[in-house]
């Protein structure tokens, strides 16, 4: 493997667990107990994917997920010690695809980012899904399967892999109301559990890239106690 994986963590036995573990799987892992030297080296290399922990000494995890985001799209977890809802749903606002709590089975965490780094792998391949030309236009939003493009009235969206398969699940089911269960498992291939806020979070942060307003969305529309849909 030649996925370059960013390991941020304040924490040395958790840094060098991950560490290890990732190494065992073929990953090329870059180690850091702060924000700044872990920047540096995202700005410096070709990072497939970064875990961060949110308690870090010289900026919290929040900040550098959110700094991260407005340059690049490969896939984030976060690592929290906290079991608040509002803990999870700020770090996938800010752009985070996942989040995992502490203490955590170093095994699950390895299936996780193998399954996010598959996500972005084929983001990232254009044409590879599909021979086909897998597109999908309703009224001046534009998305294609097989590019992996989403353009808004001729403007491209800068998206995640998560925020863009989010997004094409539902334009595929268009006119019907899908659930956040069944969204969760399309897109995550994890059973949903209740009180899983995932997919709010993304939904809140893909109609913030589009420019829609929470309470009267063109697109992207919530179906009070149903899910979501798009007419």
């Amino acid at each position: 493997m030649n996925e370059k994986i960013v390991v941020v963590d304040d924490e040395t036995e958790i840094a060098d667990l991950l560490e290890l573990y990732l190494k065992n799987e073929g990953f090329n892992v870059f180690k850091f107990n702060n924000a700044t030297d872990a920047w540096h080296c995202i700005e410096n290399g070709n990072i497939s994917l970064a875990i961060l922990d949110v308690m870090l000494p010289d900026m919290d995890g929040f900040a550098l997920c959110e700094k991260i985001r407005r340059d690049y799209l490969f896939p984030i977890l976060m690592l929290t010690a906290k079991v608040d809802d509002i803990d999870k749903i700020t770090g996938l606002s800010l752009g985070a695809d996942d989040y995992i709590t502490k203490p955590f089975k170093p095994l699950e965490l390895v299936a996780r980012v193998k399954t996010q780094l598959r996500r972005y792998i084929r983001y990232d391949k254009q044409g590879s899904i599909s021979d086909d030309d897998n597109s999908i236009q309703i009224r001046g939003l534009n998305i294609s399967l097989d590019e992996h493009k989403c353009t808004l009235n001729g403007k491209e969206l800068s998206i995640t892999p998560t925020e863009f398969n989010i997004l094409w699940y539902l334009c595929e089911h268009r006119g019907k109301v899908v659930s956040s269960e069944e969204l969760f498992e399309a897109v995550w291939n994890e059973k949903y559990l209740d009180c899983n806020n995932t997919v709010m979070a993304h939904i809140a942060r893909l109609r913030e890239k589009m420019n829609e307003p929470a309470r009267r969305p063109a697109y992207v529309k919530t179906v009070w106690g149903v899910g979501y849909t798009i007419e």
